[in-house]
Order: structure tokens, then C-alpha cells, then sequence
């Protein structure tokens, strides 16, 4: 049996735990084991100590990363931001043995050792690659019954590639999300904005109005292009900006259209059989028609 280490940053516990639900959901129904992170703290995401103290970030990233280490197991995250800094830390402190030395020193007062033995995964290159699209079209209760779907990945699930582990063969034309949902029974278009940024992260805490018209644009491609029945996002700061953020823009009269937004977990929990109240207990845009679709109706 499959383990892996729950990465849920704070994010996730914070705005979205229906997000978390469906992570726990899925993993549990295609056999893998959860394995808790007790203990386990910020990841620290950009913006914050990565911009002011390169060793002070790697050192609460190593943090994180040794209690993953001592249980043996790798750790999943549903959070770009997450996942690209504690992979960024690994790299670092990997590719320079001061920095891993200096932070080794400083775990060392409590106890701990950083060895990079855990690799970090988001869920969709879990999902890609240790479950595979075969078996997780082999476990799925509901076909998705050709919803269509704007998959919107996110920056930090894509760059920068050569600290990620595992990515896609081309991170300027990212497909595996658009894979599972077509391993779902969905169907996935290419549109021409689809490695653009939300603007959502620091943008969004710094320059509200600048985010907001930065994701109308690329909101308006989605709908002109391809009029999709949802998008679905491969990061929880993503799925943050593509609902509460095209609420926004709706409640400010900027937007006359609404597409119901989904993580990837939660639109693979709802088609593994997941509580669907449960699954998208604070979707903001309304999630009727897709699920009726999925469900089977028209």
C-alpha cells in the first residue's frame, strides 16, 4: 500500500478545507495511505522569508521536510505555493552544500537533520504518475459525461522547472491536467492563455485592482475560446482567484458571465463517489450544473 505525507500548508486549512476533504477523499480511494505531518508548519511561501533570508526560508522548509523524512514517506500538497517552495528549498540546499550546511546547523539544536530523501509532489503529478490514468479511470463512479473544462495549472506547479522534481514535458504547454480530466470523461481544450498567470499571490494582496483586471483578461480568453462548464485549477490559491475573485468582479459589474471553478482534487473526489457538499462546501460561483452533469443529467 501506497503512503504519502499530507503537506496541508496553511492556505488550504485556512480558506478551503473543503479542498483538504477532497484530498484526503481521493487518496483514501485509491489506496494510499495518509501519513500525518504533526508538527509541521508554514512552508514559508514567497513574498515572505524567501525574499529577505535565503537560510532562514530553507531552514523552516527543512523543517517541514525532516518530518516527512523521519516517518519515510514523500509529501503531496494541494498548494502551488507549497509545493514550489519546499521543492525551491530542496534544490538549494541540494545544489549548495553551505547553504544545507548552515541550516543542518540550526536544526541541529533541536534534534533534526535535513537529508532530501522526500521528494515533494503536488496532486497532480501524484495522480499522473504514482496512481497513473488507467487505474484512476478504473476507480471513478462518475464519467464527467464531456464536461468541459478550462484547466488552469499555476505558476509555481510549473516554474521554476528544473527545481520540480517531476513536471510536465513541456511547461509552456502543460497537459496532464488536461489528461486526467479526459481520463475522467471530460474533455480539456487548449486555449491561448493557459500558462498565464491568475494574478492572484502578491499581486493580489498588494494591488487588488491590478489582479482583478489581470484575470478578467485572461477569464474573457477562457470564455471567448473555449466556453468551458468549469475550470478547474491545480493550485488552492488559483481556485482562491478563479471564485472568489470572478465573484468579485461580478459583485463590481466588471464581469457578465460565471464559470464554477474547482480544484483538481475536488473534481476528482466528486468523480471517485466524494460527499459533493463536503467536497465544495465554500464554492462561491455555483456548482449546480456542473454537478448535474457529472451526476449524469443534462
Amino acid at each position: 500500500m501506497k503512503k504519502i505525507g499530507l503537506f496541508l500548508g496553511c492556505n488550504i486549512p485556512f480558506n478551503r478545507p473543503d479542498v483538504e476533504y477532497s484530498i484526503r477523499y481521493l487518496l483514501n480511494e485509491l489506496g494510499v495511505e495518509i501519513v500525518e505531518l504533526e508538527g509541521a508548519t508554514c512552508c514559508p511561501a514567497f513574498g515572505s522569508m524567501p525574499s529577505l533570508d535565503v537560510v532562514g526560508w530553507a531552514t523552516a522548509s527543512a523543517w517541514n521536510l525532516t518530518i516527512a523524512e523521519e516517518k519515510g514517506v514523500d509529501i503531496i500538497t494541494g498548494c502551488g505555493s507549497c509545493y514550489g517552495s519546499l521543492n525551491e528549498a530542496k534544490y538549494h540546499m541540494d545544489k549548495h552544500p553551505e547553504i544545507k550546511e548552515q541550516v543542518n546547523k540550526i536544526l541541529s539544536t533541536v534534534g533534526k537533520e535535513y537529508k532530501g530523501t522526500s521528494k515533494v509532489w503536488n496532486v497532480i503529478n501524484y495522480l499522473y504518475e504514482e496512481i497513473g490514468l488507467d487505474n484512476l479511470k478504473a476507480k471513478i463512479k462518475y464519467n464527467l459525461n464531456g464536461l468541459k473544462c478550462a484547466v488552469q495549472t499555476g505558476c509555481h506547479n510549473l516554474w521554476p522547472s528544473k527545481a520540480y522534481p517531476t513536471n510536465e514535458d513541456n511547461t509552456f504547454n502543460p497537459t496532464r491536467m488536461r489528461e486526467i480530466c479526459e481520463a475522467l470523461g471530460g474533455v480539456a481544450p487548449h486555449y491561448s492563455t493557459i500558462t498565464d498567470c491568475c494574478g492572484m499571490g502578491a499581486l493580489r494582496s498588494q494591488a487588488s485592482a491590478k489582479s482583478l483586471a489581470l484575470f478578467k483578461k485572461k477569464l474573457d480568453v477562457i470564455k471567448e475560446e473555449i466556453d468551458p462548464d468549469v475550470c478547474i485549477t491545480g493550485c488552492n490559491s488559483c481556485l482562491m482567484q478563479f471564485d472568489a475573485g470572478q465573484a468579485l468582479l461580478i459583485e463590481q459589474k466588471k464581469l457578465n458571465y460565471k464559470i464554477p471553478a474547482l480544484h483538481i482534487a475536488q473534481l476528482v473526489a466528486i468523480a471517485l463517489g466524494a460527499d459533493v457538499e463536503k467536497a465544495t462546501a465554500l464554492a462561491t460561483i455555483p456548482l449546480n450544473g456542473v454537478i448535474t452533469k457529472i451526476k449524469g443529467g443534462n
